[in-house]
């Protein structure tokens, strides 16, 4: 069975985690290491794709220091979003020419590969009883409405490929301060709103999930769908020491 290997970082600055995803995709361009998924959470920080409007950060440059966010510009696709504590944050560093499950010719297309990491946060988002799906037009996850109400982005999503190995990844909210995406408009659509895990997990049924929890649980649903078994590595050392 593929394996792939598992980063788990803990809470990392926004600057410090691209220099980490340059290093692991020059280490797997040169395959000297393996497909490796990096979860992690960041400090406040909202990010602009490369096909982001600068209009979209509603908040002004000094309402954005007096709460401590910081700006990135990157080379993802996708417009503007944001990061913060209580936000499970992906960065699959994978080679998309590999032996992934149901990959049919010479390697996995952007399309497809975005595609599966939808289905990861869906299949994710169902342990905990949430139901989400795609929208047709609109990358990421969103939950399902009940009655009239529109549905709500729960996960965004934005990947960059260099030489089919991929880079950047997903955003799954889990106890985010949904209050921090009012400082832009979250990947430039206005007409409907985010939410988390916390606000849609029946805590009748159960108990809200810690961010944790959600990472192991996003560890297996990857696993699954890209047909592989996950390995924990405790650093950049440890994954060069497989090779």
């Amino acid at each position: 069975m593929k394996l792939f290997r598992l980063l788990r970082l803990g809470r990392v600055d926004y600057a410090e985690s691209l220099q980490l995803q340059q290093q692991l995709v020059s280490l797997r361009k040169e395959d000297r290491i393996g497909d490796v998924l990096v979860l992690l959470e960041h400090p406040p920080v909202i990010t602009l794709g490369r096909n982001s409007h600068r209009e979209n950060i509603v908040a002004s440059d000094a309402l954005l220091r007096q709460r401590g966010v910081t700006l990135q510009e990157i080379n993802r696709g996708g417009d503007v979003t944001y990061h913060g504590p209580g936000q499970l944050v992906g960065y699959p560093i994978i080679d998309l020419r590999g032996d992934l499950a149901g990959k049919t010719g010479p390697h996995l297309g952007a399309v497809e590969y975005v595609r599966r990491l939808e289905q990861v946060l869906i299949r994710t988002c169902a342990e905990y009883g949430v139901v989400t799906e795609r929208i047709p037009g609109r990358t990421g996850v969103w939950t399902l409405p009940i009655g009239s109400a529109q549905e709500r982005k729960i996960a965004a999503i934005g990947v960059h490929i260099s030489r089919a190995i991929t880079s950047h990844g997903f955003a799954l909210n889990v106890t985010t301060d949904l209050r921090d995406f009012d400082l832009i408009v979250p990947c430039g659509i206005n007409d409907r709103a985010v939410t988390s895990l916390e606000e849609e997990v029946d805590t009748r049924v159960r108990p809200t999930p810690s961010l944790d929890d959600v990472a192991n649980a996003t560890a297996r649903s990857f696993g699954a769908i890209f047909g592989g078994q996950m390995l924990v590595a405790e650093s950049v050392e440890e994954l060069l020491q497989d090779s």
